[in-house]
């Protein structure tokens, strides 16, 4: 009789899990079929985002792809788009954690939609992004890109005379300083000396490798419990503890400092840790997203910018010819003159299509169940929106794979969230909250470098390694050098 029972209990649940898995992936998108437990994973190439490609190919611009038991559903067309970063933006806006760094949720980038991130994103933007605090530090972007010109003219000027010995600048390293410097003026007010910002380069570069180096035990839930009882993750936890020693000694400096020694948005955020409003767990991660989001986005569409203004050359020339129009060659080119430069300003935007720096966004969450282009979305899936591919859908745009600003000067499209064409920095209620200081911060660096430099032959341009660039000294500029004594 126990065992009659025992069995009828194990045969009522199985069937329920059976019945429930049929009605929970019955109308999901078409994908590629999934293998028992380990889903997609195995089809995957080392960028993953290229399989999305080439599946929505087959299967169209909504798919279903299997991380081991998780589901997800990534959209590659501006009307899916729209769906879901507009028409279901509520029931869409939670985040997906999936990496260890990001499991606490308790910063603004990984924060589910709640009280607690509104008031974070409110926070920085009030301090931060506000039109009138944009404007309030203009002058130190500025001043940083004088710098970097400064730097970049005594590199390329100090063992050679002529463009025949002149050797090749890595570009990135300019780029990321610029940045970098400006964000860690902005957050603690001073720059990183070397040896911090060197250090700060190879925790990020170490931990965009964790992140993405995930295995089965991180996506399939019966490995995932047993992983922690079996494998201890040396390499997370040292990472972690490197990072905390590069926090403490380069952005809060010492234990017992008062608050009122500190400067930047540090300042802010460590009276409302005193106050009890923000956790020290929250102020380290809301300090961490701010210097690693910030950094790596601009810098890394930056060197795009600049790798394809050197495939095309005629796209450098009309840069440069509205920059001596427009600025002239008695002074270097300010943040005030950018409204003035329509030409520079497209060659930001063109960028930002055809390179965004986070290709398919950070994953979405469904909060409850949605309908997406006809099909079921159930409660739990991970929603990626490929922005990369939307960014070059033949459908939208001309010759799509061609670096071409013009586009933009024939319509005056948004890439700030309205436009769902073309969405660098998201939509809805995740949008990006550093949009326009990100493209003011392109524009004025670009510009910069336009403005003092120009490319000779010989030039090395695979974007697997960092761009170098014989940069010579435009001979119709005066502003440099600057301050070189």
């Amino acid at each position: 009789m126990v065992l009659y029972l025992i069995i009828s209990v194990i045969t009522i649940i199985i069937t329920a899990i059976m019945l429930y898995q049929r009605w929970w992936t019955s109308n999901i998108p078409p994908g590629p079929k999934p293998r028992f437990l380990l889903g997609n994973i195995h089809e995957l190439k080392p960028h993953w985002t290229h399989s999305f490609s080439e599946w929505s190919q087959t299967y169209g611009p909504i798919i279903s792809v299997w991380f081991g038991t998780q589901l997800s559903v990534v959209v590659s067309n501006a009307d899916l788009a729209r769906q879901v970063l507009k028409d279901n933006d509520h029931q869409l806006c939670n985040r997906e954690r999936v990496a260890k760094m990001t499991q606490s949720g308790t910063d603004l980038v990984w924060s589910d939609y709640n009280p607690h991130y509104v008031k974070l994103r409110k926070l920085c933007t009030l301090e931060l992004f506000s039109l009138k605090s944009i404007e309030s530090f203009r002058s130190l972007r500025e001043m940083e890109a004088r710098s970097m010109v400064e730097s970049v003219y005594k590199d390329v000027m100090i063992d050679s005379t002529d463009d025949q010995t002149r050797k090749p600048v890595v570009v990135r390293k300019y780029l990321a300083a610029v940045v970098l410097n400006t964000i860690s003026k902005l957050m603690i007010g001073k720059q990183f000396s070397d040896e911090e910002g060197k250090e700060f380069k190879e925790i990020v570069h170490k931990e965009h490798f964790l992140s993405g180096s995930g295995s089965l035990l991180d996506v399939i839930w019966w490995l995932k419990w047993v992983s922690k009882w079996l494998v201890s993750d040396k390499d997370f936890l040292a990472h972690m503890d490197r990072r905390t020693k590069w926090f403490r000694g380069a952005i809060m400096v010492e234990e017992d400092v008062a608050v009122e020694d500190h400067e930047g948005f540090v300042r802010k955020l460590l009276v409302l840790k005193e106050k009890k409003e923000l956790s020290e767990e929250t102020v380290h991660g809301l300090i961490w997203n701010m210097f690693t989001a910030g950094s790596d986005t601009t810098a890394v569409v930056l060197e795009w910018a600049m790798a394809e203004m050197i495939r095309y050359p005629t796209v450098q020339e009309k840069a440069q010819q509205e920059l001596d129009a427009v600025v002239g060659s008695e002074r270097l080119m300010t943040e005030s003159d950018i409204p003035k430069l329509p030409y520079l300003q497209c060659v930001v935007k063109e960028a930002l299509r055809l390179h965004p720096s986070t290709p398919t966004m950070l994953p979405h969450k469904a909060s409850e169940t949605v309908w997406l282009g006809g099909y079921k979305v159930p409660k739990g899936t991970t929603v990626y929106v490929h922005v990369k591919e939307i960014g070059r859908d033949p459908v939208n745009w001309i010759n799509p794979e061609e670096f071409r600003p013009e586009r933009f000067l024939l319509e005056d499209t948004d890439v700030k969230g309205r436009d769902f064409r073309v969405l660098p920095f998201g939509s809805g209620r995740r949008v990006c909250p550093a949009a326009q200081l990100s493209m003011n911060l392109m524009a004025l660096v670009m510009g910069n470098l336009l403005q003092c430099f120009s490319e000779i032959p010989g030039l090395l341009c695979v974007m697997k390694t960092p761009v170098e660039a014989l940069a010579s000294p435009r001979a119709a500029t005066r502003v440099i050098p600057l301050n070189m004594g």
